[in-house]
């Protein structure tokens, strides 16, 4: 599982022109899901979002995780993050999972960072063709593979 995390002042996505899911300041995360996530791979994932300090906290510090800076949570799945791109210029999705596995993954980690924030997270619809909008705070941009731990 791959997620590529976006500090925002605020970020926005629109399906066929309606906005589905909005926030302000918080994150907007991109969300891939490979063949072989797990449970496990979920709740490392949940884990390091809700708990990433990188908030600024009363001396201007990035200290604060997005729970104890009461941020908001903007969620869209996105298949090319599992690109491989080693071998020539067209990108291979072989390593992203099927939406029969992908999906019911995808509305688990919601569940599960819900849970983890105390409140409700806004979501894309997965498959759709998504329109996203964002201005990023910093600029705040951090990947976090579940599969690289060390």
């Amino acid at each position: 599982m791959r997620t590529v995390i976006q500090r925002v002042n605020w970020a926005k996505v629109a399906i066929d022109g309606k906005i589905k899911g909005e926030i302000e300041s918080g994150f907007m995360i991109l969300l891939g899901i490979a063949e072989d996530d797990s449970q496990e791979d979920i709740d490392y994932i949940v884990k390091k979002v809700v708990n990433l300090r990188v908030f600024d906290d009363e001396n201007g510090v990035m200290n604060v995780s997005i729970k104890d800076a009461g941020g908001d949570i903007l969620l869209i799945s996105q298949f090319t993050l599992m690109a491989l791109t080693a071998k020539g210029n067209r990108p291979s999705y072989i390593k992203a999972a099927k939406p029969e596995i992908s999906i019911p993954i995808y509305e688990r980690v919601i569940m599960a960072m819900e849970q983890a924030m105390g409140k409700g997270i806004q979501t894309g619809t997965f498959g759709a063709d998504m329109k996203v909008s964002l201005e990023n705070n910093g600029p705040v941009t951090i990947v976090i593979d579940s599969k690289n731990r060390e």
